[in-house]
């Protein structure tokens, strides 16, 4: 299930509108995710996991970074996300039913931030999206 060039674009278009806020969003899917499914906090075990807590921003920052390199390389998130992938299948662990829990989190965040532009061809649009980006973290698990 590939993107079409009209989903690529309404990605594009508006994470242009929203990447100056980047960390926000990053850092607010988090505690979104935290708050919604208290069960992901398990592989932050070290981590102040409280709302604007500096771990859950620097946390944040790191989602939000790979989030525009996905946007960046969504004709190859494979090869964009590939590192990633390698991280939380062979030293993280995670499972990856959590990448879904926060595609969900990201798209209710990315809504918040984008208020009057979000459509349904939007959301739709982001929901592929994240389901790509998904399924390149968990290409190594197979």
């Amino acid at each position: 299930m590939s993107l079409t060039n009209s989903e690529k674009s309404i990605i594009v278009s508006s994470w242009d509108k929203v990447s100056s806020q980047a960390e926000a969003i990053g850092t607010e899917a988090l505690e979104r995710l935290f708050l919604s499914f208290p069960q992901t906090k398990t592989y932050f075990p070290h981590f102040d996991l409280r709302p604007g807590s500096a771990q859950v921003h620097a946390l944040g920052a790191k989602l939000a970074a790979a989030l525009d390199d996905a946007v960046k390389n969504i004709d190859n998130l494979d090869g964009a996300l590939s590192t990633l992938s390698d991280l939380h299948a062979y030293k993280l662990w995670v499972d990856p039913v959590n990448f879904r829990l926060l595609s969900q989190c990201l798209q209710v965040t990315l809504a918040g931030h984008l208020l009057q532009d979000v459509t349904a061809a939007t959301q739709a649009a982001w929901d592929k999206f994240l389901e790509e980006v998904s399924a390149a973290l968990t290409a190594k698990y197979r």
